[in-house]
């Protein structure tokens, strides 16, 4: 089994974060609510980002490839910030991963990274490069921070005082029982596919945990994604499964259907409905540290807490 990535410091009052944009273009209002909430739990905010697309042609990006990447790099490198907390997903982290001096940002030390949706590709090269566990959560200009009081609790909670178990919610359920311990991987799943093939971006370690949501996806799209990672490979090392929300994927029914097709025969612990990903109350969870997975539970508990 590799051996789990560092924890960082928990952030304190007073610490300084900065907010930055690495996808999508970010909606002024959520933005600067989303740095109130930030600023009453005692944090001084920098806006590494601004609000709106600006500096490129295409809408659906914060701005140009070069100036998300260095936005990116010069909070990562900055001595007086404690942690990196992207804005917004949408698209465009795939974009940037090869325009970020990797080198700079590992040799800058360690902070907290936490982002959700499209950077998922982030996590997937941050993490391992700068050797730390980052968290999958909600963002700063979306509702989940500024309008769901249960998910903004868990980010509050994950970045000040992380909890050691996390318990799937309701109608969380094993698809395939059992646990297993290993250290976490995965995110979004379409941007875990974009990813396979990608320079930098490592294939789960041995004995992984592999963390699998997404949103406004078909299930026979489902089927394809869960069908490329199985032939390239991808879960061949993996331990466990733990399945998020699957929002606006169709009838959950279908998507069970398709979950247990690809993945039941693996022979590994399957929970679903865990309660991360793109749902109300949405969890905050690790990526890149060691927990033992009880599917039968529905359960993560971080070993180092």
């Amino acid at each position: 089994m590799t051996t789990a990535r560092r924890a960082v410091r928990p952030l304190r009052p007073g610490d300084r974060v900065a907010v930055v944009a690495p996808a999508g273009p970010v909606p002024p209002d959520l933005l600067h609510r989303g740095r109130s909430v930030l600023e009453s739990w005692g944090l001084q905010v920098e806006l590494a980002c601004t609000a709106g697309s600006r500096d490129t042609p295409l809408p659906y990006l914060a701005a140009d490839d070069a100036t998300r990447a260095g936005q990116l790099q010069r909070a990562w490198c900055d001595p007086d910030v404690d942690a990196v907390l992207c804005a917004r997903g949408g698209y465009g982290a795939l974009r940037v991963l090869d325009l970020v001096d990797w080198d700079a940002m590992t040799a800058a030390g360690p902070k907290l990274f936490a982002g959700s949706s499209d950077t998922t590709a982030l996590h997937a090269v941050l993490g391992p490069r700068c050797g730390v566990v980052t968290l999958f959560g909600p963002m700063v200009a979306t509702r989940a921070v500024t309008d769901d009081p249960a998910a903004r609790e868990g980010l509050r909670r994950a970045l000040f005082d992380p909890p050691a178990v996390l318990c799937g919610g309701p109608d969380a359920r094993p698809l395939v029982g059992g646990r297993a311990t290993g250290v976490t991987v995965g995110g979004t799943l379409s941007l875990l596919t974009s990813t396979l093939g990608v320079p930098g971006v490592p294939p789960p370690p041995d004995g992984a945990i592999a963390l699998l949501e997404d949103v406004t996806e078909a299930p026979y799209r489902i089927d394809h994604f869960l069908t490329h990672l199985l032939r390239a490979g991808w879960f061949d090392r993996v331990a466990g499964i733990a399945l998020g929300s699957w929002q606006e994927c169709g009838p959950p029914a279908e998507v069970r259907d398709v979950v247990l097709d690809r993945l039941g025969g693996l022979g590994v612990p399957l929970v679903e409905e865990l309660g991360f990903g793109h749902c109300a109350g949405q969890l905050t969870v690790p990526l890149g540290a060691e927990v033992e997975l009880d599917a039968d539970a529905a359960t993560i508990r971080r070993c180092d807490a």
